[in-house]
């Protein structure tokens, strides 16, 4: 097993200053800080920004009797200068709120965004989405489920959403995913995982 050579702790970044330095939809935080080198010195001041996010769930969809996926799509401002791309292929997502639990948010997003009703929730992994610029945390879930009445338009109108919920035979998600029809990471981890275990969940339900 991979042991690293070089071993931090939170007292090897020293934070010389941090502020707000823009609070919107999104939140923004300026930062001075050194942190200990791989030669044990500190490094000079550096001057960062860092994009203030909480933590994310994302749920992939998966009826194993039917072998059906649910993907979904909505307008995604990030891809607003290519609106080609603009309506992305997802996994249901969404944002963790204060004193709430992964499970609950997973469970709240799947109805809200796709219409179902999560059977059993299984944990994938936990990754940070983009460490370089933000400090989120994905913790993604595969979310066994009964796609017989899925589909539909869905989303909350008091958070502008308008998402369509579109169901689709194992082997086209596979397809989308060779192609690349689909670019988003976090679907695109979650498909590799079932690529992986989807015997294993048939078989035991996991």
């Amino acid at each position: 097993m991979f042991k690293p050579e070089h071993r931090f702790a939170k007292s090897d970044v020293v934070t010389l200053s941090r502020k707000s330095a823009y609070s919107g939809f999104l939140k923004v935080d300026r930062v001075r800080l050194q942190h200990r080198m791989f030669n044990g010195d500190l490094s000079p001041p550096i001057p960062r920004e860092i994009l203030v996010r909480d933590r994310a769930v994302g749920v992939l969809l998966f009826d194993p009797k039917r072998e059906e996926i649910v993907l979904v799509r909505q307008f995604r401002v990030g891809l607003m200068d290519d609106l080609e791309e603009a309506w992305i292929l997802e996994i249901v997502a969404g944002m963790v709120g204060e004193n709430e639990q992964f499970s609950d948010v997973a469970i709240r997003e799947t109805e809200e965004e796709s219409g179902c009703k999560i059977l059993e929730l299984i944990e994938i992994c936990e990754y940070y989405n983009s460490p370089g610029i933000t400090n989120e945390k994905v913790i993604l879930y595969c979310g066994l489920i009964d796609t017989t009445d899925a589909g539909g338009i869905h989303g909350l109108k008091e958070e502008y959403e308008d998402i369509e919920s579109i169901v689709l035979p194992y082997r086209d998600a596979l397809q989308c995913l060779s192609s690349g029809k689909i670019k988003n990471p976090m679907t695109i981890i979650a498909l590799q995982w079932l690529m992986l275990n989807k015997s294993d969940i048939k078989e035991n339900g996991i």
